[in-house]
């Protein structure tokens, strides 16, 4: 998931690519470790929190969405990534191709191949925002992406009111309709993203871990394991090698005044040499 909060500064220090949007005040990552999916955790994890949260449509998030939460609301903003998806399964030509190889039935649908290009559009638009601070996104979707997603909407209700409810274009566009508040709100707040992939990435390299992972450690382990994650993605996002890092921080830390930590968060580091560059 990914989590923006209400009154967020902007981050404009050199960062990857990947980085969403920029502004003054250095990005980092924070995982949390629960052992299974429950909605208990997400609501455990965030209760002292409010803001934007973007993730997918998984039920165990609607709790945090109610009215009346202390200490704030939370609004959600949901993925496009996850839209898109639903619609290009039934627009994939390529796929189609290889079942009617496999003598199977390869149907490709053209309003779902529509409707693929028209989110594309908006993903086009997003490329060339991407990394810019969020006040320049939020014009540049006033601007472009806003007539394209009204003229999606009329489209795709258009499409969806002459297909049966059982028809799997009509469960396709059903799960952006049915959500389209918290699928449009990017296009009030310059800070969320028209995807959460940035969160996605941040995760991979657990989900490639993961059978490597099976049965070893403990939920302490787990938790563990999450702060560590916490720091390696954060010196990424700034642009900081974690090897290098965690290796300076670990050797210097025990001399290290307590009063000046900050001088060893990762958007704060410098290597020795740079150190002793300035020094000279």
């Amino acid at each position: 998931m990914q989590i923006g909060a209400p009154q967020a500064a902007d981050f404009v220090i050199p960062s990857p690519s990947w980085i969403p949007f920029g502004g003054p005040a250095p990005p980092a990552a924070v995982f949390y470790y629960s052992r299974d999916r429950r909605g208990e955790h997400p609501r455990g994890h965030l209760a002292r929190w409010s803001g934007v949260l973007q993730a997918d449509a998984y039920g165990g998030y609607d709790a945090l969405y109610q009215g009346g939460r202390s200490p704030g609301a939370i609004h959600q903003a949901l993925c496009w990534a996850h839209g898109r998806r639903k619609v290009f399964e039934l627009a994939d030509i390529a796929q189609a191709a290889q079942r009617k190889a496999r003598g199977k039935t390869a149907v490709i649908s053209p309003i779902a191949l529509e409707a693929v290009r028209r989110i594309d559009a908006l993903f086009d638009i997003e490329r060339a925002i991407n990394g810019k601070p969020s006040a320049e996104r939020l014009t540049v979707r006033q601007t472009q992406s806003t007539p394209l997603v009204a003229e999606l909407e009329v489209w795709m209700r258009e499409q969806r009111a002459k297909l049966s409810r059982h028809d799997p274009v009509a469960k396709a566009l059903d799960y952006m309709l049915t959500r389209w508040p918290a699928f449009t709100r990017f296009l009030s707040d310059g800070r969320i993203c028209l995807t959460n992939n940035a969160a996605e990435r941040a995760l991979r390299g657990i989900a490639l871990g993961r059978k490597a992972w099976l049965f070893c450690g403990s939920d302490r382990g787990g938790e563990r394991a999450a702060r560590m994650f916490s720091l390696i993605v954060t010196a990424k996002m700034n642009d900081v090698d974690p090897q290098a890092w965690l290796a300076d921080v670990l050797a210097r830390i025990a001399e290290h005044p307590a009063s000046k930590v900050d001088e060893l968060l990762p958007w704060n580091w410098r290597r020795p040499s740079e150190n002793l560059i300035q020094a000279a």
